[in-house]
């Protein structure tokens, strides 16, 4: 039997019982869309999860911090307070023999060690003050970190920052009195702050230190620590943190607070991050964390596509049935179609055809119905919540639901495999028959 002459067959023992059809592809497209719209919500969660991660950093850097024991076997190494083997507990920090031994991993792009203002302190434009995390690096361009840039550029000189977007538009003027109208923020680009630091002698008298800093840039809010902080170099920084402790500081005795470790490609990130632990280290990214958030979302995604499957797994019961009648009420149909020279592999194809067509016809409405309630929900939800977004002062989520492009085509194919699969025994029957015996059936 020709293709053009099996399939237009199939179409015809489709159309001649519509209702019953429609009857059982009304299983398949519950079903159908039940996948479409649970994989479709998990999707969307797992891009919006992303996209209010914005800020949770560069994904190609590491942090790394000193390893101070706590009962784990640290290895050690030569030079920089380093040597021979170690015991359990032992402190291993990072120092610059540390600096030289992380440039030295394959990956690495470049290593900026990061220190932070170890003093009390208070930061002030004219009358107003803000607050901000004071932290050191030794780098001379900060756009490395790839922080968004509002104002002003991102290389760092002595007597220069960099304050971030938070910390700039929080400005307060604590001498106002009740009921009058604060000052408008200032505009600090170009603009000398006071960095006012604070130690108490031994006798108990307050002493005071004031830099005048200039500022240089404004970082954009991005959701990310560097929203509340300003970025020095780390030469400042040392100077300011040896007037407050009122001693020299030694890298080789004390190390630096933490190193952030750029890395060529998200790809190796991870694997450079276990390089860094099993030198004795502490290493931390952000690619940790969205590998978890994935693997979550993934396994969401498994758990609602299982739920709706449940109910094509129940459609398919019916095609079974649907298909079984069907051979009971055709079955002199059969007996004559073979005994005028069909074959067993003819009439197989005929009813799996019918079978998988009903698969199809279910699969193709329910990614309609599923496409469709997914939108109807994004409208609906999407309004909600960024009603709730701006009570809080939060960031408004940017998706709801959202059907990827392989969902659709993996949901019809699946649908119709189905069908196919429902059909098989019953077309098995059909192919067996005995046309004697089938013309004889009343």
């Amino acid at each position: 039997m020709r293709l053009a002459d099996l399939v237009s067959l199939i179409l015809y023992n489709l159309n001649r019982r519509k209702g019953r059809v429609a009857m059982t592809a009304i299983g398949v497209v519950i079903g159908t869309a039940s996948v479409v719209l649970l994989v479709s919500l998990a999707v969307g969660l797992q891009q919006n999860a992303a996209d209010q991660l914005g800020g949770i950093g560069n994904l190609t850097m590491i942090t790394v911090y000193p390893n101070y024991g706590e009962g784990v076997f640290v290895r050690s190494y030569g030079g920089g307070g380093g040597g021979g083997g170690s015991e359990a507990g032992q402190t291993k920090l990072l120092t610059r023999s540390a600096l030289s031994e992380m440039n030295a991993l394959s990956n690495v792009v470049q290593v900026i060690p990061r220190d932070y203002l170890q003093a009390s302190y208070f930061i002030r434009f004219g009358k107003m003050e803000t607050w901000a995390n004071v932290t050191g690096m030794e780098i001379e361009d900060i756009a490395i970190f790839e922080y968004p840039l509002l104002e002003g550029e991102s290389q760092l000189a002595r007597g220069t920052a960099i304050i971030g977007g938070w910390a700039a538009k929080n400005f307060q003027d604590y001498s106002l009195r009740p009921g009058q109208e604060p000052p408008p923020q200032p505009d600090l680009l170009g603009q000398q702050i006071r960095l006012v630091l604070v130690k108490y002698s031994e006798d108990g008298q307050e002493i005071k230190k004031t830099i005048n800093l200039r500022i240089v840039g404004v970082l954009a809010e991005a959701r990310g620590e560097q929203d509340s902080s300003l970025y020095v170099r780390m030469e400042d920084l040392v100077a300011w943190n040896e007037w407050a402790q009122g001693a020299r500081i030694d890298r080789n005795r004390r190390g630096y607070d933490n190193f952030v470790i750029k890395v060529d490609d998200v790809a190796n990130v991870t694997a450079v991050a276990d390089q860094i632990n099993a030198l004795g280290y502490m290493a931390s990214t952000p690619q940790q964390y969205v590998q978890s958030i994935n693997s979550f979302f993934t396994i969401m995604q498994l758990t609602f596509g299982g739920v709706g499957a449940i109910a094509l797994l129940v459609a398919a019961i019916g095609i079974a049935n649907t298909m079984t009648m069907a051979i009971l009420e055709r079955t002199r149909e059969i007996g004559l179609m073979k005994a005028v020279g069909a074959t067993n592999r003819d009439v197989l194809s005929i009813f799996l055809g019918e079978a998988a067509g009903i698969g199809f016809l279910g699969g193709l409405g329910g990614v309609l119905i599923g496409w469709g309630g997914g939108r109807v929900i994004n409208l609906v939800a999407l309004t909600y919540l960024a009603g709730r977004a701006a009570e809080t002062g939060g960031a408004p989520p940017s998706v709801a639901v959202s059907t990827p492009l392989w969902l659709p085509l993996f949901a019809i194919i699946f649908a119709t495999l189905i069908g196919l699969f429902s059909g098989l025994f019953p077309a098995l029957r059909a192919a067996t028959l005995v046309p004697v015996t089938a013309l004889k059936y009343e």
